[in-house]
């Protein structure tokens, strides 16, 4: 009752907010109703629709494989089974599959009923059907071939990870034309989109891989540091900005498109302590950015020091490292490195000694090993691993050594046999830590020069790439493209990559066409855009580039067509070719040529009768004013005195 009394209020409600509506607006309401959904209901209907069907492809499976069972069992028996017995048989499978159906119907309302696909083997396996149990043999040993291959592929795949040696991308590569000198120096940025190679032809090329299509050509080539060879390039961490190590005494910093950003500050080389200066006082040899802080980096010279600066202030380092010798006296640093992590400093020196300092204590070093290398070799390299632990210098004296920095009195593992001519060799850990690679100096036509690998825990040879006829020099192993870039000693960058392990890099530029270059772009003319001027002295702008090429085209002198030969006695003011020499020339004009001009009065006079007869240029002119000329005749008697001699008329 209480029910239809709220019905009767609501509808009074509706009607009366119908009544508001239709005097407000003119219209009673906004239609049809919205149609109301029991979802509750739909999911009941879908959940008993799954099960039904579940059920009926479960009963179809049980008797396709009942059938084939029965097939089998004949052919082994190898006898003849009368047909009622097969009756018999199926309508007991059809009884029993009925009383299954009538089972799982009658539980259709438990939480075990069947929804979706059917069960897994292993789960129908255990009602102890006989039936369902041969279902579940069969598809069991499906799955378990499935999973034998999957095992297979898995233990494959294992072996590649156990192998590092499949992991180095060499199948393809490309090939950079610096120049014709040394590549001393190689940068890839974090992001790997940019190279930047140096050399010891004064030169630092930009190399963009996203720009550039299959014919390489470098965006930009600057001279930093004027007439100092190159020693060193770094991207910063953000890969803003470049460090430029030259062999001047001021390293400097760029950014991404070669324009200065900072220049650090010489020291005076007059002060006899090399702390008291400002700034490096020699050449430098090597330089690096702090792998933590984007406005930190280091620089070591042939003045003995080890400095930190900062981006921001120029004016003066932020602190001085000294390598000593044995003796307390100074060494010269010819490589230097951050660790991983930036705590530590480590610089390779000429002595032959590694010495390592603590960031934060610039006085006493934190590890010494006195002789790491043969003295007066140079230590081309230091590369710390990624896990911080290990540290490889590559020596001089033709080795390679790696040292566990927790136990500095001897290295870990040593590799001999290694030529290295140059100062800047370089050595590097493959990204997982699990390789070590480096470059090897040949003679001129003395073979390849070869990127040598070598495992990290057995320290053995495991796999080498000739390069190229030439030293390699540099060598960098980008983790984040997977690709490899070696720069060698006859001017060459080249990038080794694989299109399926490799990422972005080097496969962005090979895959774009060489763009043709178009003849007719030297006819085009800069045009002056002069928005204020006024209409009268405003240039047409060109509406489209292609038609004022073929108009530029056809006029000569924009196009600067060649004149064509003369034919004929000549015109113009040129002469008609007739041979290539001086002497044909001056026969043809001078030689040939029988008119006489000593006497200049006759050759004005040659032309009189010709201009009497015919006037042309000035008696047309004066046909009108010209006055006629009136002379008097002169006498028979005047023409005799004057033929008389002078002595006669002196005497007369």
């Amino acid at each position: 009752m209480m029910n239809n009394v709220l019905s009767v209020i609501a509808a009074s409600d509706k009607m009366s907010d119908d009544g508001e509506m239709a005097s407000v607006m003119g219209f009673s309401g906004f239609g049809k109703k919205a149609r109301t959904f029991d979802l509750e209901a739909i999911f009941e209907q879908t959940r008993r629709t799954a099960i039904e069907r579940s059920q009926l492809v479960l009963e179809g499976r049980q008797k396709d494989d009942h059938m084939e069972q029965q097939g089998e069992s004949s052919q082994s028996a190898k006898s003849s089974v009368p047909a009622p017995r097969n009756k018999a048989t199926a309508a007991t499978a059809r009884k029993e599959s009925g009383g299954s159906s009538s089972d799982s119907g009658s539980d259709s309302d438990s939480d075990s009923e069947l929804i979706g696909p059917p069960l897994p083997p292993q789960h129908t396996s255990q009602g102890g059907d006989d039936e369902l149990g041969s279902l579940t043999h069969a598809s069991g040993t499906t799955a378990h071939s499935d999973d034998d291959d999957e095992d297979d592929e898995g233990e494959a795949q294992d072996d590649d990870d156990d192998n590092p040696v499949k992991k180095i991308p060499d199948s393809h590569e490309i090939t950079l034309q610096h120049g014709t000198k040394i590549v001393s120096a190689l940068a890839l940025d974090p992001s790997g989109a940019r190279l930047v190679t140096g050399g010891l032809d004064y030169d630092v090329r930009f190399w963009d891989f996203a720009g550039m299509d299959q014919a390489l050509q470098a965006f930009r080539s600057i001279q930093p540091c004027e007439c100092h060879q190159i020693t060193s390039l770094q991207y910063s961490i953000t890969g803003d900005v470049i460090l430029v190590v030259s062999g001047n005494a001021q390293a400097k910093v760029l950014d991404r498109d070669g324009f200065n950003v900072m220049e650090c500050v010489k020291g005076d080389q007059y002060i006899v302590d090399m702390a008291k200066t400002k700034g490096h006082t020699a050449m430098l040899n090597s330089g690096c950015w702090h792998p933590k802080m984007k406005e930190e980096f280091m620089t070591c010279s042939n003045d003995g020091t080890v400095r930190t600066w900062d981006l921001t202030s120029e004016k003066k380092h932020k602190s001085v490292f000294k390598p000593r010798s044995f003796q307390g006296k100074k060494v010269v640093p010819t490589s230097c490195t951050y660790s991983r992590d930036g705590k530590l400093i480590a610089a390779g020196c000429q002595d032959g000694t590694i010495q390592i300092w603590d960031r934060n204590l610039s006085v006493h070093t934190k590890f010494h090993c006195r002789q790491a290398h043969v003295p007066g070799s140079d230590t081309s390299c230091l590369s710390f691993s990624y896990d911080g632990r290990t540290l490889a210098s590559r020596g001089g004296d033709d080795t390679l050594k790696m040292w566990d920095i927790r136990n500095f009195k001897k290295p870990v593992n040593v590799a001999t046999g290694l030529c290295n001519y140059y100062t800047m060799t370089d050595c590097c850990f493959s990204p997982d830590d699990r390789l070590l690679l480096t470059g090897t100096s040949v003679k001129k036509d003395g073979g390849n020069g070869k990127l040598v690998f070598f495992d990290r825990v057995s320290f053995q040879k495991v796999y080498e790439i000739e390069v190229t006829n030439a030293s390699v020099v540099r060598c960098l192993w980008h983790p984040k493209l997977n690709q490899i870039m070696v720069g060698t000693s006859n001017g060459l960058a080249k990038v080794y990559y694989d299109p399926v392990k490799s990422h972005r890099g080097a496969k962005l530029c090979v895959v774009k066409s060489q763009r043709k270059e178009r003849q007719a772009e030297t006819l085009t003319q800069d045009y002056i855009i002069t928005p204020h001027a006024l209409p009268m002295f405003r240039e047409a702008r060109q509406r489209s580039t292609r038609k004022q090429l073929e108009k530029d085209r056809l006029d000569p002198r924009k196009s600067h067509k060649p004149e064509p030969p003369v034919s004929g006695p000549g015109r113009g003011g040129r002469v008609a070719a007739h041979g290539g020499t001086l002497s044909s020339f001056i026969v043809k004009n001078i030689a040939l040529d029988k008119t006489d001009d000593s006497n200049p009065r006759q050759a004005i006079l040659r032309h009189a009768k010709e201009a009497s007869d015919n006037p042309y240029w000035v008696a047309p002119a004066y046909t009108q004013t010209q006055p006629v000329p009136m002379f008097a005749e002169e006498s028979e008697s005047d023409e005799e005195a004057e033929k008389e001699p002078e002595w006669k008329k002196r005497k007369i």
